[in-house]
């Protein structure tokens, strides 16, 4: 990753997974929290974006929508922080079933409507590439959509160099963004491509109590640490995979979202955290935590005060 891309925290529930009222949309993430992700530490933010923040369900812009991110991009700037931008959701598809979008990989109409979103991004952003960053879509979900997925995406990055020939693009695979499935994924169309993966292994432990999780996930289950069963060299050999295909295609990787459920004790969590950063920064993966705020996963809720410090020192 380049330089200033390597500390972030995601901005989740901010212009993404929310009701979209003006009150959130305005007052969620404010001023007072980018000064506050820089006094951390953090290099740069990750900014979640739902489709319809931007665009109008006839594939046209929401120029407020855009203002808005001008605005998040100019508070960036004035902290110092870089800019990852998400796009979250797209029409026809959304990584969360309960959202009931569907369609889009087998759809043209919602294609080109995505693809116009990156097209407008690339025209508006393509310019500041030395400090934000675009990432295509979060977490395709099914194996059966990944020959339409590396057929979109080789297109969206084709359509996005027309306006943006140096900024750098996140492309991640199925499963929600497994690290285990990027060996899956093509060579990447050009060398600014980065592999992305979200972590959250192992589900039993990080997502416990999630009330979001299927019906075949207990849900009332709790494991600490220990009895998860994994490590620093469980993580390792996990993310062999990913490690190997990078290596192998000459690309960096980042991970885009993982952490912990506020579920777990802070103290529990800590020790996941531990674990995995080490392995991170053993090959030099550039990451973004899950989440500043809220969501369920947290960083600045009251829950972490005891240990905040000691989890910002790991990152």
């Amino acid at each position: 990753m380049p330089e200033g891309f390597y500390k972030g925290v995601n901005l989740g529930g901010w212009l993404s997974q929310c009701d979209y009222s003006a009150e959130r949309l305005d007052t969620f993430i404010t001023e007072r929290d980018f000064a506050q992700i820089a006094a951390w530490g953090f290099d740069h933010v990750r900014i979640p974006i739902d489709y319809n923040v931007v665009q109008n369900e006839d594939g046209s812009m929401k120029e407020d929508g855009l203002r808005r991110i001008d605005a998040a991009l100019a508070l960036c700037e004035k902290y110092g922080l870089n800019t990852v931008l998400d796009l979250h959701k797209t029409q026809g598809f959304s990584f969360d079933a309960l959202e009931h979008e569907e369609g889009f990989f087998v759809s043209e109409a919602y294609q080109e409507k995505f693809y116009a979103i990156w097209e407008c991004f690339a025209a508006r952003w393509g310019a500041l590439h030395e400090r934000v960053i675009f990432e295509l879509l979060n977490e395709v979900t099914f194996r059966e959509y990944l020959p339409a997925w590396k057929r979109i995406s080789r297109e969206c990055v084709r359509r996005i160099r027309r306006s943006a020939p140096e900024t750098r693009v996140l492309l991640g695979s199925y499963q929600w963004n497994s690290a285990r499935t990027l060996p899956e994924l093509d060579a990447p169309f050009d060398e600014r491509v980065i592999y992305n993966f979200h972590f959250y292994e192992p589900h039993t432990f990080t997502h416990q109590g999630a009330y979001w999780m299927d019906e075949s996930f207990d849900k009332e289950r709790r494991v600490s640490y220990a009895e998860s069963g994994v490590s620093e060299a469980w993580f390792e050999d996990f993310l062999a995979p990913a490690f190997a295909k990078a290596a192998q295609e000459g690309c960096e990787l980042y991970c885009g979202e993982f952490g912990v459920i506020d579920v777990v004790p802070p103290a529990e969590a800590l020790k996941w955290f531990r674990d995995l950063l080490a392995v991170f920064a053993r090959h030099h993966v550039a990451h973004s935590l899950w989440s500043y705020k809220q969501m369920d996963f947290g960083l600045c809720d009251a829950r972490m005060d005891e240990l905040r410090g000691e989890l910002l020192a790991l990152l």
